[in-house]
């Protein structure tokens, strides 16, 4: 039980829940309360709280809580309006809407002369309802009263000693002169009597008396002795009369407020302006006549920028979209609306105009509903009016429409204008056609997507305007996946990287952003490509050495590794080439007989040089060989274009010289003993013959050297020409060589040849 009460005096001690958050604190003079910006917690909306300090000032209490009692029972327009309130025995919280107060403007003097006369009016709208319908008196109109709300519209305040007069413990008798500076604001009466004397006046007389000491307070700026009060200084002089009469010194001849009011509403009294006239005829817009609403309508078109512009986004700008929804405005009010709403920020007006818009579309009004044949073709031509806003503002409601139109329209009509408005000569409308190709690109067809977005975001790369190149980089982060691996590789990457040394810095950081976005979109398709598109048959084969080389240099880490690459790929296909000939001359000498070399051999000399061949037949043995005929032009080209191709493999083939003939026999090789078409092959032979003598003792003559022959002998490495003197040769005659590729040249018959050796003397 004693855990309970506990519980519950802590709970009191903390008071009631206060659903809002103070904020930052606001300037309040001559007042009790302290002001604070504010928050709900519940919706975020801006508000402000005033707050009381009921231990620190238990003087001004009882003030604080008749303030308290008459917001929550007194509702006006004119009223400042109460959210919620909070009263205990330490604090008084009242919430309100976002308020500022009247005295930071009139100290600056920001208000003009229609401004003024629209709150003076609205004000004394309140202070008749006050006296007339309450039967009641503020007591505290001042300039410290009185609040301007969001949308610009004054708000009366100060009801620390508001009381009815049928109340006979009102606190304005007791507690009147509580109110801090109260007596620079009080009539002469009051000065003289004190509150008392309000029962024997006049109801009126003292509100009408302080309203007299706000006029002057509010046109002239400041307000610091009761002289002042009837003095028309700055006062406009249609208000004179009625001014003068309201700060009369004697009560009963005092002009009410409800009378001032009606005098300024007099064709063509004080409060006849068209601001006054507007926001009277904004309430009324749903029940106005056909006539009248466009009367209405060409006003707000003649109205001049001096008037307050929050007052149309918050107050006018709800009133028409209400009557276009639900009032039949008709096209004409929707055409006010589309021009107030180019004075909204995006997200006024996304918040504001386009759920209405949208909601338009359902409506059986065919001149609203009809979009593509009605509308779209009207709002074409703000794409190409003369002034910039129109334009801008054209390409901003596009947003608003996008949804409704067909794709013949959209990919269409709607992009050649864009087009247009993308050269304009206005930096802000490029940039914004940028942005609403960025947010319509989902909307567009999967082609014209591939052929509009990436050219329209890469030119605007190369925009001069800042912000343009910014939006560009924006809205390619933004519709990255709607281009295909291809574009982002070969069109949308090499144009980011023009703008990666931008000179402002602004430009490269988004620039580095979006095309590290890119490079992620890329390297993840080449992931997922195949490491190689050749057939599987031609993979290397890792126990070859050649292709082990090969591998191995492509994967080198340094610099080179493409060099040695190529140079080991050159060097594979060399000796490719060689083993392949290799195998094909062997299968070729199956058939070849001793007495003639290998091809390679031939092939090697006939490249190198060029024998002339002997007139005069020569017997070897008891055989005679015929002249070797001079090989033709083409085949020494043929020959020496193959040996160009393998010069990486002849140390390689080297071997192959020091090949033994073969000597089996063959069908083939019988009838055709010899490569060159039955001749034989005289150089190569005799080079054969060299080599085997090379073995053992060389024949005489070859061994000796080459200056005691008595015909000189060339052979330069550089190609020159052997040649052999032909008096030493007999003439061949028509004697032919019996050769039988069956009966190989043995040793035996080297010695019949010695005679060979003794031609080289």
């Amino acid at each position: 039980m004693e855990f309970l009460k506990s519980a519950v005096a802590s709970a009191i001690s903390k008071g009631p829940p206060f659903p809002y958050t103070f904020g930052e604190r606001v300037d309040l003079d001559g007042s009790i309360w302290s002001l604070f910006n504010g928050i709900k917690r519940e919706d975020g909306c801006n508000c402000s709280i005033f707050s009381f300090d009921a231990a620190a000032n238990k003087s001004w209490l009882p003030l604080a809580r008749n303030a308290v009692r008459k917001l929550r029972t007194l509702r006006h327009p004119g009223v400042v309006k109460v959210l919620d309130t909070v009263e205990t025995e330490n604090y008084i919280y009242i919430a309100t809407e976002r308020l500022t107060p009247l005295g930071w403007h009139v100290g600056r003097k920001s208000l003009n002369a229609e401004t003024i006369k629209w709150g003076l009016y609205n004000t004394a709208k309140t202070l008749k309802f006050i006296n007339e319908e309450a039967s009641s008196v503020h007591g505290n109109i001042r300039v410290s009263s009185i609040f301007t709300s969001e949308s610009g519209e004054w708000k009366l305040g100060g009801f620390e000693i508001l009381s009815s007069l049928s109340e006979d413990d009102a606190i304005l008798y007791s507690h009147g002169s509580f109110v801090p500076g109260i007596d620079l604001y009080a009539p002469p009466e009051i000065a003289r009597s004190g509150w008392e004397a309000v029962k024997r006046f006049p109801l009126p007389s003292v509100d009408a008396y302080e309203f007299s000491a706000l006029i002057y307070h509010v046109f002239n700026g400041s307000f610091s002795s009761k002289d002042k009060i009837g003095q028309t200084t700055n006062i406009p002089s249609s208000m004179h009369q009625s001014y003068r009469r309201l700060a009369n010194s004697l009560p009963k001849s005092r002009l009410s407020v409800a009378n001032f009011l009606e005098q300024g509403c007099k064709n063509g009294g004080f409060f006849q302006t068209n601001l006054i006239n507007l926001t009277e005829g904004i309430e009324n817009l749903g029940i106005k006549s056909e006539e009248q609403r466009g009367e209405f309508l060409r006003e707000l078109d003649d109205l001049s920028d001096d008037f307050p512009e929050d007052y149309f986004k918050l107050r006018v700008l709800p009133e028409l979209l209400k009557s276009i929804e639900f009032g039949g405005g008709g096209p004409k009010v929707f055409g006010v609306v589309m021009k107030i709403g180019s004075k909204l920020s995006e997200d006024e007006y996304n918040s504001q105009i386009t759920p209405v818009v949208v909601r338009l579309f359902t409506s059986p009004d065919r001149a609203i509903r009809t979009v593509n044949d009605k509308i779209f073709p009207q709002m074409v031509t703000g794409f190409s009016d003369l002034s910039p806003v129109v334009r801008e503002q054209t390409v901003k409601a596009v947003l608003t429409v996008i949804g409704k139109l067909s794709d013949r329209v959209v990919n269409g009509e709607l992009l050649k204008y864009l087009a247009k408005t993308s050269n304009d000569d206005q930096p802000g409308i490029r940039t914004n056609t940028t942005i609403c190709l960025g947010k319509i690109a989902r909307n567009l067809g999967v082609n014209t997507r591939q052929k509009v977005l990436v050219a329209a975001f890469t030119r605007s790369l190369k925009d001069p305007f800042i912000h343009a190149r910014n939006a560009s980089l924006l809205a390619l982060g933004a519709t990255l996946d709607l281009f295909t691996d291809e574009d982002c590789a070969n069109r949308i990457l090499p144009a980011l990287c023009t703008v990666l040394i931008d000179k402002e810095m602004l430009i490269r950081d988004q620039a580095y952003k979006t095309f590290e976005l890119y490079v992620q979109r890329v390297r993840k398709y080449a992931s997922s490509l195949p490491d190689t598109t050749l057939p599987t048959g031609n993979t290397p084969d890792p126990t070859n050495s050649s292709a082990s080389r090969l591998n191995a240099a492509q994967n080198g880490s340094t610099w080179s590794g493409w060099a040695i690459s190529s140079f080991t790929s050159k060097i594979a296909s060399a000796t490719g080439e060689l083993q392949s000939s290799m195998t094909a001359l062997a299968s070729k000498e199956e058939g070849r007989p001793t007495s003639a070399p290998p091809a390679a051999v031939t092939q090697r000399l006939t490249a190198s040089s060029t024998v002339t061949a002997p007139t005069e037949p020569r017997k070897i043995g008891r055989e005679s060989l015929p002249a070797s005929p001079e090989p033709s032009d083409s085949k020494f080209t043929t020959i020496a274009t193959e040996g160009s191709e393998a010069w990486g493999a002849m140390n390689e083939g080297d071997s192959f010289f020091n090949e033994t003939a073969n000597t089996t026999s063959s069908k083939d090789s019988a009838a055709n003993p010899w490569e060159d078409a039955g001749e034989p092959d005289f150089a190569g032979w005799l080079t054969a013959h060299a080599q085997a003598k090379s073995k053992g003792t060389l024949p005489k003559g070859l061994g000796k050297p080459a200056k005691s022959r008595s015909t000189s002998t060339k052979l330069a490495s550089t190609g020159n020409i052997a040649t052999i003197s032909s008096s030493k040769i007999p003439p061949a005659g028509n004697a032919k060589l019996s050769l039988n590729p069956t009966s190989p040249l043995n040793k035996g018959d080297w010695g019949e040849a010695d005679g060979w050796g003794d031609e080289w003397d």
